[in-house]
């Protein structure tokens, strides 16, 4: 480690030891990732909640559900995460009642289940989809103060091995390698404190999406078992 005096930001970084650089860059990156990740996940969001209630007030607008069917499947490019869990739901129902179409007697259980599984599997998809990168930033926010306290500790303990190479030891001789030490927490805490915020706030948005499409598919269940009846 070299001894500076020159305790300017950029100083201490260049100046500190090859293993503590190596954290700053690897939390650096991990930053950067991070907020790739939660602008990401920010636009999602919003397009899946602006989509969700575009088509909530479509599908109880009274509209035809045949004619919805249609609509969602010609327009698979901007179709919604609920579109797409009523397309699989209203598909399936549609094949199991023209399977039963031609035998008479119609399986009303059968085929509302069949419909339910098809919009649960969907939904599994969709969640599946919403939450992707969630654990990264999950992981950033739990990692990387410790990874930051791990190149500080090592910082701290070249600066005090460099004071046997001194005379006199004094805070001043001490100081500038401590401070190159410190910046390594720092910058861990950069990188997990937005990472913490926005897993927290994603998750409960997330959290109120999954409500929304689970009371829907058991809504629109109740609406295909009256019409099968």
């Amino acid at each position: 480690m070299t001894v500076t005096q020159d305790l300017s930001f950029l100083s201490l970084i260049t100046n500190a030891s090859l293993l503590v650089q190596l954290v700053m860059a690897l939390l650096l990156l991990v930053s950067v990732m991070s907020w790739s990740y939660i602008f990401r996940k920010m636009f999602a969001i919003k397009s899946a909640r602006s989509q969700t209630e575009e088509f909530e007030r479509a599908f109880w607008s009274g509209g035809n559900l045949g004619a919805l069917y249609e609509e969602a499947g010609s327009n698979r490019r901007r179709t919604g995460a609920l579109e797409r869990i009523f397309e699989s739901g209203m598909g399936e129902f549609n094949k199991a009642r023209a399977a039963f179409g031609g035998k008479g007697m119609v399986d009303a259980g059968g085929v509302i289940d069949g419909a339910r599984r098809a919009m649960r599997a969907a939904y599994q998809r969709e969640m599946d989809a919403l939450e992707s990168h969630l654990a990264f930033l999950a992981s950033v926010g739990s990692v990387s103060p410790y990874v930051g306290l791990f190149g500080t500790v090592w910082g701290i303990m070249n600066a005090f091995r460099g004071l046997a190479n001194v005379q006199q030891a004094t805070l001043a001789a001490v100081a500038p390698g401590i401070a190159e030490a410190l910046i390594a927490t720092a910058i861990g805490l950069f990188a997990a404190i937005p990472a913490v915020v926005a897993y927290n706030r994603y998750s409960h948005d997330i959290d109120r999406l999954a409500i929304r499409f689970e009371s829907f598919i058991e809504e629109f269940s109740n609406i295909l078992q009256r019409q099968v009846r």
